[in-house]
C-alpha cells in the first residue's frame, strides 16, 4: 500500500459522460453519468452529482477476485445483496437483501461492473428522497460506456487507487 491520499479528484474530460480521475502523481480514465455532472442530481436523472464525496465502504465479489488491498472498510458482496432506489421507500438509497418488495438494484451482477466498487457518500447522511442513490466507483465497461451516475474505472486502476485510500479519502467531483 502507499500513501493515503485524502483527495481524488474527477473532472470532465473529452464529453459530458467521460471524466479523469486524479490521484496523487497518478491519473485514470473514467466513466462518468450520461448526462454528465451535475450540482443538482435528481433520482434517475443520468447525472454524476458533483461535491466532495466521501468514500464510505468496499464491496468486491469473492468469487471472482481476492481481496482488494485498501484500508477502507472492505466486505465481500452475497448474492442477495441489493440497494433499494425507490425514493418512496423508507429504505431508499440503503443496501437492502434480495428478493426485496420495493424497486431495487441488484448488486451481485452477471457482468464484472460491480466485481469491486465503492459506496460514495451521496445523499446518505441524512437520505433525502429523490436526491439521488446507488452512487458507486464501480469497474468500468470496456469501451468505458457512459454509467448511471456512478465514476467507473478499469480494475487495474481500481486496485491502484484503493491501495492509496483510508478513512479520510473523499471523492471530489467537478463539472
Amino acid at each position: 500500500m502507499g500513501p493515503v491520499l485524502t483527495q481524488l479528484l474527477v473532472t470532465s474530460a473529452g464529453s459530458r459522460s467521460q471524466g479523469l480521475l486524479e490521484y496523487g502523481p497518478r491519473s485514470a480514465r473514467c466513466a462518468l453519468g450520461r448526462s454528465g455532472i451535475s450540482p443538482r442530481k435528481r433520482e434517475g436523472d443520468g447525472a454524476t452529482p458533483s461535491g466532495r464525496l466521501s468514500l464510505r465502504k468496499v464491496f468486491y465479489r469473492p468469487d471472482r477476485l481476492p481481496p482488494p488491498l485498501t484500508a477502507l472498510p472492505l466486505a465481500p458482496l452475497q448474492p442477495d445483496d441489493g440497494w433499494c432506489d425507490d425514493p418512496a421507500d423508507p429504505l431508499y438509497n440503503r443496501p437492502i437483501k434480495l428478493p426485496y418488495p420495493g424497486r431495487s438494484e441488484i448488486m451481485w451482477r452477471t457482468d464484472s461492473l460491480y466485481d469491486i466498487l465503492v459506496v460514495l457518500g451521496h445523499n446518505d447522511d441524512p437520505v433525502v428522497l429523490g436526491k439521488g442513490s446507488a452512487i458507486f466507483m464501480h469497474l468500468a465497461a470496456a469501451d468505458y460506456a457512459p454509467t448511471a451516475g456512478c465514476v467507473a474505472v478499469s480494475l487495474e486502476d481500481m486496485t491502484s487507487i484503493l491501495r492509496h485510500c483510508g478513512a479520510n479519502s473523499e471523492l471530489v467531483i467537478r463539472p
